[in-house]
């Protein structure tokens, strides 16, 4: 199998420090190749050039396989520097044109800070998912949230709680739900997914009284789609949902917006939460934080999402395969 190509991220933070501890711990099972500048590698850092990814398979377990990208500056850790964003967003751009050439078997990305890439490159998406979709020319993805004992998916994403109602559509709920459960069949192996979909409101509304959406919006999509041989749940109640008699009876948990998701999964394995994007035509998966600057360069980084995304991206990469 072609080996995961793993984006540096943003150079000012925890992404290259993990990345080599990611290696090191995986060692002969690492199968990936770190797309950057080794001049951002912390010191001790063991790694060797390749000149394509196919050749990591020649490198020593435990030394990380480099595919040289040229940065404009040095990283100082902790403090992005914005002559280092357009590199850093043309990195994202490259591993996606190996994955579609067949020269990787998917991506693992590295924490970007969407400020800091604003402020330095114009960059004109709210994260890393939405660039990736439009790189790979599809209109809609979904993101999913994956630990052992948990998945979850948000159907809005990255917008103020204001603006959740507005949002949240039939046609946007039965998206989500479709391509969660294609997903959860080609790349979990899941043959008949089960979904709980949480309500919006409190109660899931209490039949009205405290909000109207339930009724109106995602009731009438889960019963259309029950109708047609989907195995839904809901909506529930959102706060009966999570503890551990309730995980026992779902694949994955639809919610209906950021936090609602978030929240549970992070309080249920907060160092080994992985972000999926799901919908692409390649695969990709992210440590489920972010570049945690205050940190950088300090060698106080926890690899364990890393490590769980490379290892997820591995099965995923496995199943399609």
């Amino acid at each position: 199998m072609t080996p995961l190509i793993m984006t540096c991220g943003d150079p000012a933070g925890i992404g290259p420090e993990i990345a080599v501890k990611a290696s090191q711990a995986l060692g002969a099972k690492a199968g990936f190749v770190w797309l950057g500048d080794p001049a951002h590698l912390p010191d001790a850092a063991q790694w060797e050039f390749v000149d394509a990814p196919l050749e990591a398979q020649h490198v020593r377990p435990g030394v990380m396989p480099v595919l040289y990208h040229k940065f404009p500056a040095l990283a100082r850790p902790g403090k992005p520097d914005p002559s280092n964003a357009g590199a850093v967003v043309e990195v994202i751009a490259r591993a996606v044109k190996l994955v579609q050439a067949g020269a990787a078997s998917g991506i693992v990305t590295c924490p970007i800070n969407k400020a800091a890439l604003q402020t330095g490159a114009g960059f004109g998406f709210p994260g890393h998912t939405e660039y990736l979709a439009d790189l790979a020319g599809v209109d809609r993805v979904v993101m999913m949230l994956v630990c052992r004992e948990l998945r979850v998916v948000p159907v809005t994403i990255h917008i103020a709680l204001k603006d959740v109602p507005g949002r949240l559509t039939a046609a946007l709920l039965k998206e989500t739900l479709c391509i969660t459960r294609a997903s959860l069949i080609r790349d979990f192996g899941i043959a008949e997914p089960k979904l709980a979909v949480a309500g919006l409101n409190p109660h899931a509304g209490e039949s009205g009284l405290m909000g109207q959406e339930d009724a109106e919006v995602i009731t009438p999509v889960v019963e259309r789609l029950r109708q047609q041989g989907m195995k839904l749940s809901g909506p529930l109640p959102a706060d009966t949902m999570f503890h551990s008699a309730a995980r026992a009876k779902y694949d994955a948990a639809i919610c209906m917006y950021h936090d609602q998701a978030l929240i549970p999964i992070k309080t249920i394995d907060f160092a080994n939460g992985v972000n999926v994007t799901l919908g692409l035509p390649f695969i990709r998966t992210s440590p489920d934080h972010g570049t945690a600057y205050d940190i950088a360069g300090q060698n106080k980084a926890d690899a364990s999402s890393l490590i769980a995304a490379i290892r997820l991206a591995q099965d995923m990469a496995e199943r399609r395969r």
